[in-house]
Parts: structure tokens; C-alpha cells; sequence
């Protein structure tokens, strides 16, 4: 019986295939190298003080329950995804 693949598992399985992939070489020290990058990523060691209006602040708290996400966590990945240009401009 042929197991059902998602697309995306499928599109990882056709450019395996194709030979796109290629072995990481010294794979213990970019696993030790990710993983620094991961922690220092997800540590929160200082703190922000910024007063807006109430109305922006309902807004983003409504916003992070539909991300499901503490409002603050939200509020910290729009900083992030700003910061590392990965934030995209709406157009009106």
C-alpha cells in the first residue's frame, strides 16, 4: 500500500529525488551551531516599555488571540520579523 503524501512532503520528496539535496558537511558542529542560533533566537533577556494608545492595544491583543498567541509574544515576533526584514508593507 503506497502512503499518501501531503504536497509539501511531496515536493520535498521530488527535489530529494532530483538531487537537490546535498550532505552537510562536519554535521555535528552545524547541529551545535543551529541549535546556538536557536537559543539565542528564543532568549528574552531585556525589556521593552512603550506606551501606545488603548485602541492599538485592543487591536494587537485581538490580532494575537487569532494567531493564538499571548499579545506580548505577538507584539515580539512583529519586532523580530521587522528587524530582520521579513516584516511585509500592506498596500492599500
Amino acid at each position: 500500500m503506497k502512503t499518501k503524501l501531503t504536497k509539501e512532503e511531496q515536493e520535498i520528496l521530488d527535489s530529494f529525488e532530483k538531487g537537490e539535496w546535498v550532505p552537510v558537511r562536519n554535521l555535528s558542529k552545524r547541529k551545535a551551531e543551529l541549535m546556538r542560533y536557536a537559543r539565542n533566537t528564543l532568549k528574552k533577556d531585556k525589556r521593552l516599555n512603550i506606551r501606545i494608545s488603548e485602541r492599538d492595544l485592543t487591536e494587537l491583543q485581538k490580532r494575537a488571540v487569532n494567531e493564538g498567541l499571548p499579545y506580548q509574544t505577538y507584539v515580539s515576533s512583529i519586532i523580530h520579523k521587522f528587524i530582520s526584514g521579513k516584516l511585509i508593507e500592506a498596500k492599500n
